[in-house]
């Protein structure tokens, strides 16, 4: 019986051809590839770690039944409520302050943007040097004017935690203002010289031509500001070290309280409880970026 051969049109069709990566594809890979590493080293890696100490639901039976976290919860929230609206209100109007084109507030600016260029460790530990109740400058001014002796700044919780919301107002409160002053300068000129001309009050050109054009901003930088708070270690670290008798803790420093009493899975429990401040806030963050 004689065969038939197939012509090369009616062959059977073979696989897909596999694509190969061009030469700015392997390079982007190769260049990426040490990101990717630090990547997963150092963030995915403790993360999970942390989570895998964090398992056992006892830790977070402890965790509630101690006193300590309790507070250091509501010292969170009053940290986060009065730090952050103070904050954000007081670099709003002070960038309206700083646009100003005076040459004395050009110079000013110099000045005020120092507290958040420095470094944050030397100027905070000192600022707890000068709150000394016994040889602290502050208090050696109280007496020379008025003969009496100052008060224990950081043996009073309530005092001590006031004074720490206040340092982390001292030190961002800088970049914040210069967020919305890059936005006030980026406001056309001639819409406030047509209110002007409609005989608009300060308060109107703020109500209906500011507010307006930097809401959005102010939203995205408060809910931004938010989540940097919640892990600012150092306001309170450094000033109070959490004292007097652990009572000016927050959850970003209580969980370094944890470790020096050597209770490791108490230490992660308390961070993985911040997570649900966190999370909610980094989403929302999201929605607006993609927006």
């Amino acid at each position: 019986m004689a065969t038939i051969a197939l012509p090369d049109a009616q062959a059977a069709p073979s696989g897909p051809a596999r694509k190969r990566l061009s030469a700015w594809q392997k390079w982007g890979m190769i260049l990426i590839a040490p990101y990717v590493f630090i990547f997963l080293v150092f963030v995915v890696y403790p993360v999970g770690y942390g989570l895998w100490l964090a398992r056992h639901p006892e830790s977070y039976v402890n965790l509630v039944d101690d006193p300590i976290f309790a507070r250091s919860v509501v010292n969170t929230l009053v940290f986060l409520i009065v730090g952050i609206n103070f904050k954000m209100v007081v670099a709003l109007f002070l960038s309206g302050f700083f646009v100003q084109a005076r040459r004395w507030i050009k110079w000013l600016s110099l000045v005020f943007i120092l507290p958040w260029a420095v470094p944050s460790i030397p100027t905070i530990l000192s600022i707890r040097f000068m709150l000394n109740p016994e040889w602290g400058l502050v208090n050696s001014l109280i007496f020379r004017f008025t003969g009496r002796d100052g008060p224990n700044w950081l043996n009073n919780p309530t005092i001590a935690l006031t004074m720490a919301i206040g340092v982390h107002i001292w030190k961002s409160l800088p970049f914040w203002t210069l967020i919305l002053i890059a936005r006030r300068l980026a406001i056309p000129d001639e819409m406030y010289e047509a209110a002007a001309v409609d005989g608009a009050t300060k308060w109107q050109k703020f109500r209906f031509i500011t507010w307006p054009s930097m809401k959005t901003l102010y939203l995205t930088c408060t809910i931004l500001s938010m989540i940097w708070t919640l892990g600012d270690f150092n306001s309170v670290y450094l000033l109070t070290g959490g004292g007097p008798a652990d009572l000016t803790h927050i959850l970003a420093t209580l969980g370094i309280r944890y470790l020096r009493l050597d209770q490791v899975d108490m230490s992660m429990a308390s961070i993985v409880c911040a997570m649900p401040l966190v999370l909610p806030l980094v989403y929302f963050m999201m929605r607006r970026l993609s927006k």
